[in-house]
């Protein structure tokens, strides 16, 4: 077992169109302390109890932190409940359930009434506004976006960890044939070397979020979070208006999510162990060769 390299992320209080066009967007991942929030009225309202009490009967599938098998789709919900019932067990003990994805104007649009997108370079896509909800201990496997926006990534109520890594570094991430995410076996908190060696050449940038913080992430970009205790977060989403981005994204999400569920319903656990040893080989395999000649 080891330890993953990691380094702060950048941090800034205040954060203009200016500097972020010309410093961060589409370069690097940016943490900006609550100055973006500050004026929203989710700042003030935006927590468990204040979800509870809009919640109503409303039932949400929830994820945990087990690797999916079989013939199952690459992310299944474990279990369904009321948001009710839910956030009451975020507000009181530690879990490993996870709301994903959470179309917040499809389920509770009252809630756009409380946030202001941020006027700083970005064309929004104002119908897609998703929410994510976790417990003390739960974590997200390393992954990137699908359609390979730009996020702002806004936190609420508690406090979350979350590891970036660069697409330069997708080379030792073990990243799963057919998918966008890492091998679902690796604990990033405790990495075995031994197994995949690729991962002591990771370095994280390391980012500690809390209650009306805002992450920028650039398109690409590669995602570890890790709950540290009950919480929530809105995301806002900003499409690459290039041919490359753009390409990249219909690729994903019309052909490469398709095939892989396809071929997970017709061989199930036949194709997955097959293209996930495989990969691991090719990953050892080139990481030795690299260390090796240099």
């Amino acid at each position: 077992m080891g330890t993953i390299k990691t380094k702060p992320i950048v941090t800034v209080n205040e954060l203009s169109k200016e500097d972020f066009v010309t410093h961060y967007l589409n370069k690097q991942p940016v943490l900006i302390k609550k100055s973006w929030t500050k004026n929203w009225p989710a700042y003030e309202k935006w927590n468990l109890d204040y979800i509870q009490s809009l919640a109503g009967e409303t039932v949400v599938p929830l994820y945990n932190n087990e690797p999916t098998k079989g013939k199952q789709k690459s992310a299944v919900p474990v279990t369904e409940m009321r948001l009710y019932d839910y956030l009451e067990i975020l507000k009181t003990q530690p879990t490993d359930l996870r709301i994903f994805f959470y179309d917040t104007l499809k389920k509770l649009p009252i809630l756009i009434e409380d946030i202001k997108y941020p006027e700083i370079g970005l064309k929004f896509f104002k119908r897609l506004p998703v929410m994510f909800f976790g417990g003390e201990g739960s974590n997200v496997v390393p992954h990137y976006d699908m359609d390979v926006a730009n996020l702002v990534h806004f936190h609420f109520h508690g406090h979350k960890r979350v590891w970036l890594f660069p697409p330069s570094q997708s080379k030792n991430m073990y990243q799963v044939p057919w998918s966008i995410h890492g091998l679902e076996s690796i604990d990033l908190d405790n990495p075995d070397f031994e197994k995949y060696p690729a991962l002591q050449d990771l370095e994280a940038i390391e980012v500690f979020m809390e209650h009306g913080d805002a992450l920028y992430m650039p398109p690409a970009y590669w995602h570890y979070i890790k709950y540290l205790d009950g919480g929530f977060s809105i995301t806002l989403r900003a499409f690459q208006r290039n041919l490359k981005g753009l390409g990249t994204m219909l690729y994903n999400v019309t052909i490469l999510r398709n095939v892989e569920n396809l071929l997970r319903y017709t061989f199930g656990t036949k194709w997955t162990d097959y293209k996930e040893k495989k990969m691991v080989r090719k990953v050892n395999k080139n990481y030795h060769k690299r260390h090796k000649n240099g």
